[in-house]
């Protein structure tokens, strides 16, 4: 897709700039990298995130973007194999105000539900956020 054809899936487009919004205030630089990624390969993928995902569902009322993500966290620990986007979403919990222990917990009471070899990955996941970020060792 050319750079023409990808500016076209975005004009005019307010649910795309709501979703931008939304996007750029929970993941920051991280959900412009994911976006990025998809530019060459499948840039629609891209706007249905950012348009559907952060513009319909994350933009919508009714629950606090810190408690979006500890939605998500619980879901993408127990689905497994989502690490990558664990790690944005575990920078996006942070960026939204959980603290490092609240996610730890969310993702160590996710473990009673999935198990431990889907825990023990998102813990991971999320030990490489909060060592990128300088937050490891947690204090107690």
């Amino acid at each position: 897709m050319d750079e023409k054809t990808d500016k076209n899936l975005t004009a005019g487009d307010e649910r795309f700039a709501a979703g931008m919004r939304m996007l750029n205030r929970v993941d920051g630089d991280a959900g412009a990298r994911v976006l990025d990624s998809l530019r060459d390969v499948c840039p629609e993928l891209g706007y249905h995130i950012v348009a559907w995902g952060f513009g319909d569902i994350y933009s919508r009322e009714g629950l606090r973007p810190r408690d979006r993500q500890l939605v998500t966290l619980g879901m993408l620990t127990a689905l497994g194999g989502c690490e990558p986007q664990l790690e944005v979403h575990v920078g996006a919990a942070l960026n939204v105000g959980l603290s490092p222990k609240e996610i730890v917990e969310a993702i160590l009471h996710a473990s009673a539900y999935c198990g431990f070899p889907r825990s023990l990955n998102a813990m991971f996941a999320a030990k490489r956020v909060f060592s990128e970020r300088g937050l490891l060792p947690l204090a107690d």
